[in-house]
């Protein structure tokens, strides 16, 4: 709801004036960033893991209130999203990654390409979240799925298109070895994504995120473990400084 939208329903007795104070004012749980994009070119993004589903509602609808028109909303269960859809019908939900989000117009705002590449389908949850968070701050992105050094022909079948790619995103469990090989294959910049997928010994990313950490690629870098989100983000700042023509 905006502005006119709350005035309205109090007119029409739909909201009282209590209800209508706290909209406007915005909820006490929460302080949101709102000169973020300012600063960082990217506005506040709602953390969905550990929040109630009343407290997201109310922070989406103080962001829609005071102009904020594009929103994302990570780690948000579906049992959450079932709770508050209705009340946001324009967003759109990926029930793999969990991302819930919503921008007025589509945007591309940077010349460069983010690939995103995961070793296997168990590791498609991390990356959808980086995809959806690189396309969502104004990247085009190719993400490639299911190309893990177990069958290093499919990896090597795609190197073109990975090839072409500005910052490069690469999401594994297991051991973690993706990260390196694509490392010593291409010229952009790595972003690694340990993800807790493994058997025992992977000690739920562990195992991989120091595989990552002690890559003798010289151009990986390393997020936290499942940080999709956090990896899209810093590819497209990465982006932002120009990318490939």
């Amino acid at each position: 709801m905006d502005i006119k939208e709350i005035l309205v329903k109090v007119k029409n007795q739909e909201l009282d004036v209590e209800e209508a104070q706290q909209l406007l004012n915005g909820p006490d749980y929460a302080c949101i960033d709102y000169d973020r994009k300012e600063r960082t070119g990217v506005p506040e993004v709602i953390y969905g893991a550990g929040k109630t589903s009343q407290q997201i509602k109310g922070i989406i609808q103080q962001m829609l209130i005071n102009g904020q028109t594009d929103i994302l909303v990570t780690r948000l269960s579906n049992d959450k999203y079932l709770d508050i859809k209705d009340d946001f019908p324009l967003f759109q939900y990926d029930e793999l990654s969990h991302t819930y989000f919503y921008q007025k117009e589509s945007k591309r705002l940077n010349k460069g390409k983010i690939a995103v590449i995961c070793a296997g389908t168990s590791d498609l949850p991390i990356a959808n979240e980086a995809t959806i968070t690189a396309r969502f701050l104004g990247n085009e992105v190719i993400q490639i799925n299911d190309v893990g050094v177990a069958g290093l022909h499919r990896l090597l079948h795609r190197i073109d298109d990975i090839s072409s790619a500005s910052v490069i995103v690469v999401i594994a469990g297991m051991e973690g070895a993706l990260a390196s090989v694509v490392g010593g294959l291409v010229s952009s910049p790595v972003i690694a994504v340990p993800t807790s997928v493994g058997y025992g010994a992977n000690f739920n990313g562990l195992s991989a995120l120091l595989s990552m950490l002690n890559s003798c690629a010289s151009g990986v870098s390393v997020v936290n473990i499942d940080n999709g989100f956090g990896a899209g983000y810093m590819a497209h700042t990465i982006n932002c400084l120009g990318g490939k023509r």
